[in-house]
């Protein structure tokens, strides 16, 4: 298990134009619709990470607008599908951290990839260079981020990347 921090005001935008669902309320009927709206946050991160084509076995996801945390929990394939799903709850407009339940199934996979948060002026090859020693390995940066990332050039301040080890 493992509670990994995110920028909450970056990222893909889920819930349309609205912040993630509030979690003020005290009466019954606004605690319905909080439990409804985490609910329905809950479905659009695990839609998300459907589309992405990242398949972990039991997979579930749930997301708590008091702490602005998701919960996600199964079973990957292997390491770098663990993150990827990791990085994809993450990097969502409105989630503040991720609690990391996920297990791999192929445990005898590559080491664990660090992640770096992208800050304003950060290109993948700046990143590469900060990491590998060679800008020139921003590809492999790039690649470990596919399919979140269509394009070199797109990524964003607050974005989440793994970087895989050396």
């Amino acid at each position: 298990m493992s509670l990994i921090s995110f920028l909450k005001d970056a990222g893909e935008k889920l819930w349309g134009h609205k912040e993630a669902p509030a979690a003020h309320a005290t009466d019954e009927a606004s605690q319905a619709k909080i439990k409804d709206a985490n609910l329905t946050a809950s479905a659009a991160i695990a839609h998300y990470i459907d589309t992405q084509n990242l398949k972990a076995d039991d997979l579930t996801v749930s997301f708590d607008s008091a702490t602005m945390m998701v919960t996600v929990s199964g079973v990957a394939p292997d390491l770098a599908t663990k993150e990827k799903i990791v990085l994809c709850c993450g990097n969502v407009a409105g989630v503040a951290g991720v609690n990391d339940l996920l297990t791999v199934a192929d445990t005898a996979t590559s080491a664990a990839s660090t992640f770096h948060t992208v800050v304003r002026g950060d290109t993948l090859s700046a990143i590469a260079k900060a990491h590998y020693g060679n800008a020139n390995d921003y590809t492999k940066i790039f690649e470990a981020n596919r399919p979140m990332l269509s394009h070199p050039d797109k990524i964003y301040p607050g974005q989440v990347l793994r970087v895989p080890a050396p």
